[in-house]
């Protein structure tokens, strides 16, 4: 059995808020008293994606755990890359990772479009990704990214959401060996299905996005609500999520 602390939006932008948000919540994966097997950072780690907030970002999300993380749509890549993967080449093309376990592979895509809010896998992460499954057809794989392939009764977040799912699905309905797919973007811990396997939606460390239902002013979002994470648990068969708020 595996752990995985699933960890996203933390939109660092050097407020004290956001820095006590994020650091609440790592404080609490460093201190569970049994054992945590990785840490998925599903995007938006920069609220503006300028190097000195990734440099917070760092500090912060530095963890004896293993951990990977993904750009979001609030991710400038060239920073992103320098800051928190000690990459000096320039470039804006997509920051695709991979996350080996004992058992378990994370593939995390980008998800990011360069200064849009939406998501697109660009050419490159869709053969990226489907090297990885080809290449370990025996292994279980999550993949991730920031933006949700499919709505999810939000009209905030559905209107920026990956655009053209269908060539997320024809990568993973290839590759039996997915057992789900998790992401971040929409502020709010969802569950779904897509391409015939469960879709997890980590909620938002920075804040809570909340339906419209819920709604008693124009403003979806709540910042009062305590920051939140995604606790996956793999049984070798299945990924079984937890959420959890942090006080």
């Amino acid at each position: 059995m595996l752990i995985l602390a699933h960890v996203s939006d933390v939109h660092i932008d050097g407020s004290p808020r956001s820095i006590d948000r994020t650091r609440s919540v790592m404080r609490h994966l460093e201190n569970l008293p049994g054992p945590l097997d990785a840490v998925v950072v599903t995007g938006d780690i920069a609220d503006n994606g300028l190097i000195e907030e990734y440099e917070i970002a760092r500090e912060l999300l530095t963890t004896r755990h293993p951990t990977i993380i993904c750009p979001g749509n609030h991710d400038v890549r060239s920073a992103f890359r320098k800051a928190l993967l000690d990459l000096d080449e320039d470039g804006d093309g997509p920051i695709n990772q991979v996350l080996r376990l004992d058992g378990l592979i994370v593939a995390l895509c980008d998800s990011s479009v360069p200064g849009r809010p939406e998501g697109f896998l660009e050419d490159e992460t869709v053969t990226w990704l489907n090297g990885v499954l080809a290449e370990n057809p025996d292994t279980p794989v999550i993949v991730g990214m920031h933006h949700p392939p499919v709505s999810l009764g939000t009209p905030y977040v559905d209107a920026i959401r990956l655009r053209n799912p269908e060539r997320l699905e024809a990568v993973v309905r290839r590759h039996p060996q997915v057992v789900s797919v998790i992401t971040g973007h929409a502020h709010t811990a969802a569950s779904t299905t897509f391409a015939g396997l469960p879709l997890s939606v980590a909620p938002g460390v920075i804040s809570t996005l909340r339906l419209n239902q819920e709604l008693d002013t124009p403003i979806p979002v709540d910042y009062d609500l305590p920051p939140q994470i995604a606790m996956h648990v793999f049984d070798g068969g299945r990924l079984i999520t937890h959420v959890r708020p942090v006080l």
